[in-house]
């Protein structure tokens, strides 16, 4: 086993903190843990004593990864990873000074999030074939992944008994295993009604709760699922504007377009913090300036 305070041991370290102490989700660490590897790395290649790294050398970092290409939405996440990372370091008492306390992410390094209009969102729908096997499972999800604004892996990883069908809700286990309960309307459960008796009985091999499969009787994998998506938007000449989240991103910004509070959206979502829904309010500001500058007199 590595030392604690070598490079790997004190990644491990903060990987099992992250997991034991902060509960979070296998794909979350996956990204902090990714984080660090491109750090240690920088640090190698720049001749840095990690233990001695300073603020200017994490600004190094940074502005070496922005060069990189790395987006504004990431380069956020990556010094949150920092600054959760250095908070660690500090707790734990292998260093005494924290070189990411005034690490900033500046509002203008966030881009707002893509989203589809409602009509580009049917077009997507209309675009799996409903005579198919296929075509009924999948609109099935894109049905249901717009309906709730679920992530990707929230989607995949659904049960059969997480579903209630009578009631219009299911039950979500999202980040960090926490659970929230997430209406939808009925042309989800029109949609889920058709793949249930129509399409899933075909790709049952054996047993499974799993409530979306694969021709192979097994879950999806989010890639599995992306794949999917990206030739139905192309199909529906949108594959310009779909990427990961963009369904979840649509859901939120059609609600509060339609005067939905904050509260409830961000309970929708899963988010921890309501400062993280509040970006969907300057989506839906920047919209509501494009019409007023579209249709009124003197704008």
């Amino acid at each position: 086993m590595n030392h604690p305070a070598s490079p790997e041991g004190v990644r491990q370290a903060f990987l099992e903190y992250l997991s034991v102490e902060k509960g979070l989700s296998i794909n979350t660490i996956q990204s902090y843990s990714r984080d660090l590897n491109k750090l240690f790395l920088f640090f190698q290649k720049e001749k840095i004593p990690w233990k001695r790294a300073k603020e200017s050398d994490l600004v190094k970092f940074i502005h070496h990864m922005s060069r990189s290409g790395l987006s504004a939405r990431s380069l956020a996440r990556l010094i949150s990873s920092l600054k959760s990372f250095y908070r660690f370091l500090i707790l734990d008492g292998i260093l005494k000074k924290n070189p990411a306390n005034n690490l900033t992410s500046p509002k203008s390094w966030l881009s707002l999030p893509k989203f589809l209009s409602v009509k580009e969102v049917e077009s997507l729908l209309r675009q799996p074939k409903e005579d198919e096997t296929r075509g009924i499972r999948d609109r099935a999800m894109l049905e249901l992944l717009y309906a709730t604004g679920l992530r990707v892996s929230e989607l995949v990883s659904l049960r059969m008994s997480d579903l209630n069908l009578e009631g219009g809700f299911l039950i979500c286990r999202g980040k960090g295993g926490k659970e929230r309960i997430v209406p939808f309307g009925g042309s989800a459960a029109g949609a889920i009604l058709n793949y249930l008796s129509e399409s899933r009985p075909k790709y049952l091999l054996g047993e499974s709760g799993f409530l979306f499969l694969t021709y192979r009787g097994q879950p999806f994998t989010r890639q599995g699922f992306w794949k999917a998506l990206k030739k139905y938007a192309i199909e529906a000449k949108l594959e310009d504007k779909i990427s990961p989240h963009v369904l979840r991103h649509s859901f939120a910004t059609h609600l509060l377009e339609r005067g939905a509070d904050l509260r409830s959206v961000q309970l929708m979502l899963g988010h921890s913090q309501i400062t993280t829904t509040q970006i969907y309010t300057h989506v839906s500001r920047k919209q509501i300036r494009r019409l007023y500058e579209k249709y009124h007199p003197r704008a």
